[in-house]
């Protein structure tokens, strides 16, 4: 009987995930992952909560329970590059990193440290008989975007429970089974940041002053920002600038961190917040590169529909081209599929505007 160590974190997928494989025949063990130490705005650590619910899930399912510390290499793998993306100016997918750096590699050596034969998580995702990476069966869920940087070898190894499931279905199971957990809220926003006030959170570990924004058109200065940090490309709400020009919303289409500047562009179809392009950074592939990219879609953020792209790799970089697409973000991940195969990914380093007078908006962080 293969030994399966299960990430469990308390949510109602990795739950259904341990009563899938126990049911497929599979050794079952649980763990939960600790990543991180402090508590939210109201003085609770959810960590606690969740591992309760875990650690109760596993016990009415008969399978073992373990707690493994990832804190440490959580802060030096994962939260550092999180600052480090912020004080350029970026915004970083965290999440892509956290399964890069500890679920699939810091678990994966400890599963195997305890004589594991697989590890298995709960998210939506497949698996190929080949071991590429594919979508999940929810459209709606799919979460193979965030498992973009992981090795072939850690793919080899694990196993997707609910990859084969729609959402609606799990949560069908969990109430079947009487789980705790069968109707519990999904987690959302960034797994160390949780429900907490995010511009505070940021500024405890980063400094930041006020600086202006400025018109993308005329020049001018239009308000004032509370911090570069705090601000991402496409970004309309937040900005404090209503009720200038012709009423129509603002949206942050470039930064300059050395300037501490904040361009804005007014209007929703302002040709400065596109692009028909981006050049990206520290490629990944999910095994070999392609000999070729024919057919090969993008997506540029999660639960974005894939577009069509043209792809180059040219000194290190992946140089992406399409049709007009709003609010490519620096710092974020772009994922490359065929199919529902996941094939690579690079992270977006900068766009290529749709006209050249936007130029010098690209150059803009660090």
């Amino acid at each position: 009987m293969s030994k399966v160590i299960l990430g469990v974190s308390g949510g109602v997928d990795s739950s259904v995930s341990a009563y899938l494989l126990k049911k497929q025949g599979y050794d079952v063990v649980g763990v939960f992952m600790k990543n991180w130490n402090e508590e939210d705005d109201d003085g609770v650590c959810t960590s606690t909560d969740d591992s309760l619910d875990a650690r109760l899930t596993c016990s009415k399912l008969g399978i073992p329970f373990y707690t493994v510390n990832f804190t440490k290499e959580y802060w030096n793998n994962v939260f550092t590059y999180f600052l480090r993306e912020y004080k350029k100016g970026r915004t970083p997918n965290p999440d892509v990193m956290c399964n890069q750096e500890i679920k699939f590699n810091a678990f994966l050596d400890h599963a195997m440290k305890i004589d594991g034969d697989y590890i298995a998580m709960g998210h939506y995702a497949r698996k190929s008989k080949d071991n590429e990476l594919l979508k999940g069966i929810d459209e709606n869920k799919d979460q193979s975007y965030f498992l973009a940087r992981i090795e072939k070898e850690a793919l080899k190894k694990a196993i997707f429970p609910v990859g084969e499931y729609k959402k609606d279905e799990i949560r069908k199971i969990a109430n079947e089974l009487g789980l705790r957990n069968a109707n519990k809220k999904d987690s959302t926003g960034i797994c160390f940041i949780g429900e907490r006030d995010f511009d505070k959170f940021l500024d405890k570990y980063l400094f930041t002053k006020p600086g202006d924004i400025i018109d993308v058109d005329s020049g001018k200065v239009i308000g004032k920002h509370k911090g570069i940090i705090h601000y991402t490309n496409g970004q309309r709400k937040g900005l404090g600038i209503g009720g200038i020009g012709n009423l129509e919303p603002w949206f942050v289409c470039g930064k300059n961190i050395n300037k501490n500047i904040i361009y804005a562009a007014q209007g929703v179809n302002h040709p400065a917040n596109y692009s028909i392009g981006l050049i990206g950074e520290d490629i990944h592939f999910i095994g070999d590169k392609p000999s070729d990219f024919n057919g090969v879609k993008a997506k540029f953020r999660y639960r974005q529909k894939d577009v069509d792209v043209d792809v180059k790799i040219k000194n290190d970089e992946m140089i992406l081209e399409f049709d007009d697409f709003k609010g490519i973000t620096p710092g974020q991940v772009a994922v490359l599929y065929k199919g529902d195969v996941l094939i690579g990914s690079s992270i977006i380093k900068k766009p290529i505007p749709k006209f050249e007078k936007y130029s010098y908006l690209n150059d803009c962080v660090d």
